[in-house]
């Protein structure tokens, strides 16, 4: 209980850092919370918690929270808001491998077979919960890459299913290509565990650790060597700060719209669809949609004028 409850305060503490003031939680939550608060001898203060009847907790959206959570933003994303907590399950360092030869659907198969049988990233799915590999066509140009499933995610085994994924898959579309021509991945192979309710079910999302991140970024490295895309999209500050390095940047602002290299690949820096879900400004569509604009002309692909001209103030 005690490591349940310190996740949990540092997960209302990342949420106050973002901005977020107030957080909504069911009744029955909120007397299983006070019970464990007052069975403790030396409780911790958490930010404020607000009951509102049946309602339920806004959480940070993930790789990608699903329609049961509603989006946080990750402006204005810092890496020190990277949760420090975690699963008491200490995570091991990553073991060396190799991916056997073959044609690309051969490779991407085996690595496949590799992750889903990790005994790490199965250890901490959630019973029931899978874990989840990317998707997409193994020929790409463009490799979107976000930080770890959601809620949604770890019940279908695919990366960004849920709303953030939805919106995602419209800014593909409206770069004129189809979900099925890019590849989408996350670095995290299983979703970041959060304490459970009264019924057994997590509820809300938390970033991933550095050192959870860091075992799973050679799978992520092993599918962008599988589809060799032209160049690599990074969706959010902890997916950033997952390939660039914790510590390189102090918000993300500093860094978006700018291009890095990762993998010897060309990496665009732009916030997660969930900023979107939550800002939904014509200014803030366009401060993504002009770093998609660069992704599209180094891509090669072709920009119309109506493209150009999308979300731009009138």
């Amino acid at each position: 209980m005690r490591a349940a409850l310190n996740t949990l305060t540092d997960e209302l503490r990342r949420l106050k850092a973002a901005g977020v003031k107030t957080v909504t939680v069911s009744d029955e939550s909120l007397a299983v919370l006070r019970r464990a608060v007052a069975g403790r001898r030396k409780p911790q203060s958490v930010p404020t918690v607000n009951s509102a009847g049946s309602a339920g907790a806004p959480a940070r959206e993930s790789g990608d929270a699903g329609a049961a959570t509603p989006a946080i933003p990750e402006s204005p994303e810092t890496p020190s808001e990277i949760s420090a907590s975690a699963k008491s399950t200490a995570i091991p360092s990553p073991v060396p491998f190799t991916i056997p030869p073959g044609d690309k659907a051969a490779r991407m198969e085996a690595l496949r077979g590799r992750v889903l049988g990790d005994a790490v990233c199965c250890a901490h799915a959630r019973p029931g919960k899978k874990v989840v590999v990317g998707v997409g066509s193994l020929d790409a140009k463009i490799m979107f890459v976000g930080e770890a499933p959601g809620a949604e995610e770890e019940v279908q085994g695919e990366p960004f299913v849920g709303p953030a994924g939805q919106l995602l898959t419209r800014m593909i579309g409206a770069m004129g290509l189809r979900r099925s021509d890019v590849y989408i991945g996350n670095i995290m192979n299983w979703r970041p565990e959060m304490p459970l309710n009264a019924s057994g079910v997590q509820y809300g999302n938390r970033a991933p650790t550095e050192d959870e991140m860091r075992y799973c970024l050679p799978y992520l490295r092993a599918q962008i060597e599988i589809v060799n895309p032209d160049l690599l999209v990074a969706l959010g500050a902890t997916a950033t700060a997952g390939l660039l390095g914790f510590g390189t940047f102090k918000a993300l602002g500093e860094i978006r719209g700018r291009w890095r290299e990762f993998a010897g690949k060309p990496l665009m820096v732009t916030y997660h669809p969930s900023y979107i879900l939550r800002n939904q400004s014509n200014r803030s569509k366009r401060m993504i949609w002009e770093d998609l604009l660069q992704v599209m002309e180094r891509a090669g692909l072709t920009i119309s004028d109506k493209q150009r001209s999308y979300f731009l103030e009138k």
